[in-house]
C-alpha cells in the first residue's frame, strides 16, 4: 500500500475538475487575503478614529469589521470543500493581498471612510471577476455565495460613502 502524503490527507473529494478547482481556489485565496487585509485596516481605523462623529464612526467600523471577518471562514471553507488548501499565515496573506495596508500614525476620519469605501469597491470588482471564473468552472455553490459577499461589500461602500459626506 502506497504511503499517504499530508497533501493527500487534505485533498477533499470534489467533482470540479483539477484545473477548474485550482482556478477557483486561487481566486478565493486572493479574496480571502484581501478580506483579512480589509478586516485589519477597518479595525485599525475603528481603534484610531477621532473627531466629532467618533461614536457613529467607531460603531460603524466595528460593525463592518465584524461582517468582513464573518466572511473569512466561509471563503476558506469553500476552498477546502473543493479539495484545495488555503492561507496559513500573515506572510501568506501579504503575498496575495492587493488591498494596501495603512500604517500612518494619523488618518482623518473622512480619509478613513473614503479609503475604506475605495477598498470595499475594489473588493466588489474582485468578487465580480471571481464570479466569471467560478461560473466557468460550474461551481454553483461558490457562485451563489459570491453574490452575497458582493452585496455585503457594496452595502459597506454605500454606508462609508454616506458617512463621509457628512464628516
Amino acid at each position: 500500500m502506497p504511503k499517504k502524503t499530508p497533501a493527500a490527507d487534505l485533498a477533499t473529494p470534489s467533482d470540479l475538475g483539477g484545473k477548474n478547482a485550482r482556478g477557483v481556489a486561487e481566486v478565493l485565496n486572493a479574496i480571502l487575503a484581501d478580506s483579512f487585509a480589509l478586516y485589519l485596516k477597518t479595525k485599525n481605523f475603528h481603534w484610531h478614529v477621532s473627531g466629532p462623529h467618533f461614536r457613529d464612526y467607531h460603531l460603524l467600523l466595528d460593525e463592518q469589521a465584524t461582517q468582513i471577518l464573518g466572511t473569512t471562514d466561509q471563503i476558506a471553507e469553500r476552498v477546502r470543500k473543493i479539495g484545495h488548501t488555503t492561507l496559513r499565515s500573515i506572510g501568506h496573506i501579504s503575498k496575495l493581498q492587493s488591498i494596501k495596508d495603512n500604517d500612518a500614525e494619523f488618518v482623518s476620519a473622512r480619509d478613513m471612510l473614503t479609503e475604506l469605501r475605495e477598498d470595499n469597491l475594489a473588493l466588489v470588482k474582485q468578487l465580480r471577476e471571481a464570479k466569471e471564473i467560478v461560473d466557468e468552472a460550474k461551481d454553483n455553490a461558490t457562485s451563489g455565495i459570491l453574490d452575497e459577499w458582493t452585496d455585503l461589500a457594496e452595502q459597506r461602500a454605500w454606508f462609508l460613502f454616506e458617512a463621509a459626506r457628512e464628516g
